[in-house]
């Protein structure tokens, strides 16, 4: 492996194995850790495709690994599950900790243009460094073949990211995610700090807004979202999501489930129709 990328954590799972990396990221400044799942088939010579997680407020790059059970499908189907951290850390900004939903665990998946944030790019950081970074020192991993995910604060990234870089990603799906997030209070909140009061810029990282540009689709994007979630009626807004799609004819299947909260009790029940979603874009 390349100077800096030191392997932290080994597990094994379903005959693959959850490594944890450490690395120094020069897009955010800072020392960076990330989980990878390896599917017992990944090999050099069988180089398995690649789903990045994105997660949601205050979690790092363990929740999903830890919680979700994906791992199960991933090991059936040979995807390789990338898990990065949802912030910089480390940095000591003043305020980067004073709330869970701004600053450290909340870079909200974006590139900050306001000059104290400026080390907050997570959105390069997962679009162009994370990625290399696995091509250069992961033999066994194809991120040619690559498909997006996440939950919360990391659904509203997984779905920016996706309609931004349809080229770089075959397929995207999201629990309970940030949808619409110029008009919801955790995203104006976010925006405004790292952003500035641009209200371009904001659309800029607000799905519903960007599927009116960008819906040449090749896979229906899939959302599931739990009907008792408590941030479901004034954060998250899918309905705001499902009416921008249904404007121009964008593939989507929102599927509402009674009873079902925001945790991750909810994704690992239904995680496994997103890895089979995903393997299918992914020709699996």
């Amino acid at each position: 492996m390349e100077s800096g990328l030191s392997e932290i954590g080994s597990t094994k799972m379903f005959d693959g194995f959850n490594k944890r990396y450490k690395h120094h990221s020069e897009t955010l400044g800072c020392s960076m850790t990330f989980s990878v799942y390896f599917p017992p088939s990944a090999s050099s010579s069988r180089r398995s495709p690649v789903l990045y997680w994105l997660s949601g407020l205050t979690c790092t790059d363990e929740n999903f690994i830890i919680k979700s059970g994906a791992q199960r499908g991933a090991s059936t189907r040979g995807i390789a599950l990338v898990v990065p951290d949802t912030s910089p850390r480390g940095l000591n900004i003043e305020g980067e900790a004073d709330s869970y939903d701004f600053g450290v665990g909340a870079g909200f998946y974006l590139n900050a243009t306001q000059e104290k944030w400026k080390n907050w790019r997570m959105y390069d950081y997962i679009v162009k460094e994370l990625p290399k970074l696995l091509s250069d020192n992961f033999s066994q991993l194809d991120t040619t073949r690559a498909s997006i995910s996440g939950h919360s604060m990391g659904g509203h990234g997984a779905l920016t990211i996706y309609l931004k870089n349809l080229d770089k990603y075959k397929s995207v799906s999201a629990f309970a995610p940030i949808a619409n997030p110029i008009n919801c209070q955790w995203g104006q909140k976010a925006f405004t700090n790292y952003l500035g009061d641009n209200k371009a810029a904001w659309e800029e990282y607000d799905a519903t807004c960007l599927i009116s540009k960008f819906n040449n689709l090749s896979a229906t994007i899939l959302i599931d979202q739990g009907e008792n979630d408590q941030f479901f009626p004034d954060q998250l807004l899918p309905n705001k999501f499902e009416e921008a799609c249904k404007k121009v004819n964008a593939p989507l299947l929102l599927r509402l489930h009674p009873g079902y909260d925001h945790s991750y009790y909810f994704i690992a029940t239904f995680i496994e129709d997103h890895i089979t979603h995903h393997s299918q874009a992914l020709k699996l």
